[in-house]
C-alpha cells in the first residue's frame, strides 16, 4: 500500500494502542446503546471517541463502530449512515459535504501480506476523502487511498487505489496480484 508505515507488535506502543482500542470499543458500545433522539449525549460520546470536539454539522447515525478514534477528522456537513466501521489508526480525513452510506468500512490498518511477518507488525496508511464525495452502501476503502473531490464510490465497491476527482467507481473483483513466499508457521 502507498504511504504504508509499520508498527511492531508486542511493544509498549502497541500495548498503548490496544488500550486505546479497548477504551474506544467501550465508548462505541455506549454510543450505540443511547436513545436515537438523545443528540446531546451522542455528541458527548463522539467527542470522547474522537478525542476532541467534532463539527456541529457532523451527523453519524448509530450503530457506529470505531477502533481508535484519534486518527479521524471531519469537515463540515458530513453524513455517516448506520453500521459504518472506521479503523482509523492510520488516519482518516473526511472533507466537507461528504456522504457515507450504510455499512461502509474505512480501514487504514492491516498486516503485512507475507506470512512470516503477519504477527510481527500492524501496517497502516491514511485514507483521504476529499470534499463532495458520496460513498455508497457497503463499500470498503482500503489503507492509503485518496478519493478525489466530487467522486462517487458505488455500493459494494472495494477501493484499493486512488480515485481521481469527479469519477464514478463501482464493482468488486478478486485479482491475483502476486504469489507469496513459503507457508505460514503452524
Amino acid at each position: 500500500m502507498r504511504n504504508e508505515r509499520r508498527l511492531r507488535t508486542r511493544t509498549p506502543e502497541t500495548r498503548a494502542f490496544a488500550e486505546r482500542v479497548r477504551l474506544v470499543m467501550n465508548l462505541t458500545a455506549r454510543l450505540n446503546a443511547l436513545p436515537f433522539d438523545d443528540l446531546d449525549a451522542r455528541r458527548t460520546v463522539l467527542t470522547e471517541i474522537f478525542g476532541g470536539p467534532v463539527p456541529d454539522s457532523l451527523s453519524i447515525l448509530p450503530p457506529f463502530y470505531c477502533d481508535y478514534g484519534l486518527g479521524a477528522s471531519f469537515g463540515e456537513r458530513v453524513f455517516i449512515n448506520q453500521g459504518c466501521f472506521f479503523l482509523d489508526y492510520g488516519g482518516i480525513t473526511i472533507g466537507d459535504r461528504v456522504m457515507i452510506g450504510p455499512r461502509v468500512t474505512l480501514s487504514t490498518s492491516g498486516h503485512p501480506v507475507e506470512p512470516a511477518e503477519r504477527y510481527d507488525f500492524i501496517t497502516h496508511a491514511p485514507i483521504v476523502i476529499e470534499d463532495d464525495v458520496w460513498i455508497g452502501a457497503a463499500a470498503t476503502i482500503t489503507p492509503g487511498v485518496t478519493i478525489g473531490r466530487g467522486s462517487v464510490v458505488g455500493a459494494g465497491a472495494v477501493v484499493a487505489k486512488d480515485v481521481p476527482s469527479l469519477s464514478v467507481v463501482t464493482a468488486t473483483s478478486a485479482v491475483e496480484r502476486r504469489r507469496l513466499r513459503g507457508s505460514p508457521a503452524s
